[in-house]
C-alpha cells in the first residue's frame, strides 16, 4: 500500500493529469495479469485469429528481400528487415552493425552530419551514389541491431510511467539521473516519450519501422517521404533513383503499407523466454538487486489500456527503464534530445543470446560488459566488484538466465 501511495505522489509531482494518473494506477492494480515469455519468434500468447493473421502478414513483409525496382536504395544498409534481425529467430538481433557518424566541434559540442548520422554502406548500380565517410566526420560509431521481441508490450506502457521514473536532476541523490527522451512522434504528430532505438529516439513501432525502412533500405514511406541523402546531397541521390517519389504503397488486397506490416509484426511479437533457473541463478538475482543494478534495469513494467487484448494491462519483465543514462558506454553520437554521452538502458530479457554485448559489441562477455560500466553506474559496478568470485559468477548466471 505504501509503495502505491508513494507512486501516486511521484505522478503528481511530475504534473500528470488526473486521467493519466488513473491509467497508471489502474495498470499497477492489474499486475496479476503476467505475460510470460514465448518461444523466440512466436507471437504473443492468446492473440486472436485476426491478430495472428496480421502477425503472419507482418512476418511475410519483414522477411521480404527488396530490390531496386521496388525502391531499394539508391543507398542502403540491408535488403530486408530480417537480414539484421534474425538471431536466434526472426525478430532477434544479430552481429551486424550500422555505422553512425557526426562532428565533435572544438568546443566539445556535437553537430549532426548533413543528411543524418546513418552512414549507408551500399548502393545500387551504377554505384554513383556510393558514399565514403568524409574527413570532417570525426566521431564514428557502430550500433548493433536490436532485438525486437516483446516490443509491443514496451509500446503499450503509458508515457506517464516513464515520466514518473525519470530523475534528470538526481533529486534523490543516488547518483542516477535517468531521463525520458521526449520526441516528436511522426506517427501521431505529438510529443511522446521515446523508448525504441539505442537513443530511445522513437516512441512508436510505426515510426521506428518507418525510419528504418528509409534509412536502412532507402525505401520512402508516408512517415519518411524523402530519400536518405548522406552529406545532404539529394541532387545526386534523386538523379540515380530508379523509383522516385513514395515507394511504400498500400497493398490492394489488404490495404496495408509495408510500414503497417512491420508495425503489426513487432507489436504482436512475443517476449523472449526465460532460460533455466537454478539455485545459483536465484542467488545471482538477489545480488543483482542488492548491487543496485535494478535502479536502471527495472525488472518489470505494466502496460496500459490497449485495443489488443494480449497487450491490455499486462505485467512483463524487460529489465529496463528505457530511459537515457550516462553509464560510460555511449557512442558519442547525439540524436534528437539525446546527448552524445547518453544511451537508453538496454532491456536484458534475451541477453543470453546477444553476444557480443553493448551497443557496439565491444564486450565479448557479460562480465566484461559489467566492468565497462561507469558514471551513473559506477556505484553499482563497485558493489559488484566487491563481491566474491563465486558471487560474481552467480550474477552472471542470473543474466544468462534472462
Amino acid at each position: 500500500m505504501l509503495s502505491r501511495i508513494c507512486f501516486s505522489l511521484v505522478l503528481l509531482a511530475v504534473g500528470l493529469s488526473g486521467f493519466q494518473i488513473l491509467q497508471v494506477k489502474r495498470a499497477v492494480s492489474q499486475q496479476e495479469q503476467i505475460v510470460t515469455g514465448t518461444e523466440f519468434g512466436d507471437p504473443l500468447p492468446a492473440i486472436t485469429a485476426k491478430d495472428f493473421e496480421l502477425f503472419r502478414l507482418g512476418l511475410e513483409d519483414f522477411t521480404e528481400v527488396e530490390n531496386p525496382d521496388e525502391g531499394l536504395g539508391p543507398v542502403f544498409n540491408g535488403r530486408s528487415c530480417a537480414e539484421c534481425h534474425s538471431v536466434p529467430r526472426i525478430g532477434g538481433s544479430s552481429t551486424i552493425t550500422e555505422v553512425r557518424g557526426g562532428i565533435r566541434k572544438d568546443d566539445g559540442s556535437f553537430e549532426e552530419y548533413a543528411g543524418g548520422s546513418v552512414m549507408q554502406m551500399f548502393s545500387i548500380p551504377p554505384h554513383e551514389t556510393q558514399i565514403t565517410i568524409p574527413p570532417e566526420i570525426n566521431v564514428i560509431a557502430r550500433r548493433k541491431s536490436l532485438a525486437l521481441f516483446g516490443n509491443g508490450l514496451v509500446e503499450a506502457v503509458p508515457d506517464a510511467v516513464f515520466m514518473a521514473m525519470e530523475d534528470p536532476d538526481d533529486h534523490d541523490a543516488d547518483g542516477i539521473s535517468g531521463r525520458a527522451h521526449r520526441v516528436q512522434d511522426k506517427a501521431s504528430d505529438r510529443t511522446r516519450i521515446g523508448r525504441f532505438g539505442w537513443k530511445a529516439q522513437q516512441a512508436t513501432l510505426l515510426a521506428f519501422g518507418a525510419e528504418a525502412y528509409r534509412d536502412e533500405m532507402g525505401i520512402t514511406n508516408d512517415l519518411f517521404p524523402a530519400e536518405a541523402c548522406p552529406g545532404g546531397d539529394c541532387e545526386k541521390i534523386n538523379f540515380f533513383n530508379p523509383v522516385p517519389g513514395l515507394q511504400d504503397a498500400r497493398d490492394l488486397t489488404t490495404g496495408l503499407r509495408g510500414i503497417d506490416n512491420f508495425e503489426n509484426f513487432m507489436k504482436l511479437l512475443g517476449p523472449p523466454p526465460r532460460g533455466p533457473i537454478s539455485e545459483e541463478v536465484l542467488e545471482g538475482e538477489k545480488l543483482f538487486h542488492s548491487a543496485g543494478c535494478v535502479a536502471c534495469h527495472i525488472p518489470s513494467l505494466v502496460t496500459g489500456a490497449s485495443p489488443v487484448k494480449a497487450l491490455n494491462f499486462k505485467r512483463f519483465f524487460p529489465y529496463s527503464d528505457f530511459l537515457l543514462h550516462d553509464v560510460g558506454t555511449a557512442d558519442g553520437i547525439g540524436q534528437g534530445d539525446a546527448r552524445p554521452e547518453e544511451i537508453r538502458t538496454p532491456p536484458l530479457w534475451g541477453v543470453r543470446l546477444r553476444a557480443p554485448f553493448l551497443h557496439d559489441g565491444r564486450a565479448s562477455t557479460l562480465q566484461e560488459a559489467i566492468e565497462l560500466h561507469a558514471s551513473e553506474a559506477l556505484k553499482s559496478r563497485g558493489a559488484y566488484e566487491k563481491l566474491s568470485p563465486e558471487e560474481q559468477k552467480a550474477v552472471v548466471a542470473f543474466l544468462r538466465s534472462l
